[in-house]
């Protein structure tokens, strides 16, 4: 069990169990807070960021390796829980995702994560519609919810991914995500959100959905 969150173990056996004929791309969706300092155990380096840790921890090569890629990245500029980095990894399979837990190549690097990586949420979802007519953004509203669709609480093009499950989290259940391109002057109120609803806003520096 990693310490930086709780593994949902139904929706892992729903990942694992996936008819491979019904099997497809799935969009997994990363929300992360790093610790100030990694900590990597008695004995290990010392001095580092949770952030830089993150950074050695990125497994690109990996990932390129079994068909998965990186499709966006961001920087949280504000939102209504403490959020440093947003990413979204999209991989061919839901196998592939599980698959890759297992591999050498990966496992290595995890340790880079285990020691930076305060918490996370990271969760299966799927689109409802196009995502290529966000590349380009400046800023992104990211909002998650849990239950009905909110209301959109900023106004610009937007993309709606259902919430297939959470593979890790704190416990909450989630059930949508939008991602919804702002103007430059566009304000964002996210001290609306709630438990059950968050905005985040971001800056982007990975946009390649298609």
């Amino acid at each position: 069990m990693p310490r930086y969150g709780r593994i949902d173990r139904d929706y892992g056996i729903r990942l694992t169990t996936c008819d491979p004929d019904a099997d497809g791309g799935i969009y997994m969706l990363n929300l992360m807070k790093y610790r100030t300092r990694a900590e990597y155990g008695p004995g290990g380096e010392t001095g580092v960021s949770g952030r830089e840790a993150d950074d050695r921890y990125a497994p690109i090569d990996v990932l390129g390796a079994i068909g998965a890629s990186v499709c966006f990245a961001a920087e949280v500029v504000e939102g209504s829980e403490d959020w440093d980095r947003v990413a979204v990894v999209r991989y061919p399979t839901r196998r592939a995702f599980i698959e890759m837990q297992s591999r050498g190549d990966f496992q290595e690097k995890h340790v880079h994560k285990e020691a930076g990586m305060d918490h996370t949420i990271v969760m299966g979802t799927l689109p409802e519609g196009d995502v290529s007519h966000r590349a380009g953004s400046e800023r992104v509203l990211l909002e998650l919810w849990n239950g009905d669709a909110p209301a959109p609480d900023a106004v610009g093009p937007s993309t709606v991914f259902d919430v297939e499950g959470t593979i890790v989290g704190d416990g909450r259940g989630w059930s949508g995500a939008r991602y919804t391109v702002l103007d430059r002057e566009a304000a964002v109120d996210v001290s609306v959100g709630t438990p059950a609803y968050q905005l985040v806003v971001l800056k982007p520096v990975i946009q390649r959905w298609v």
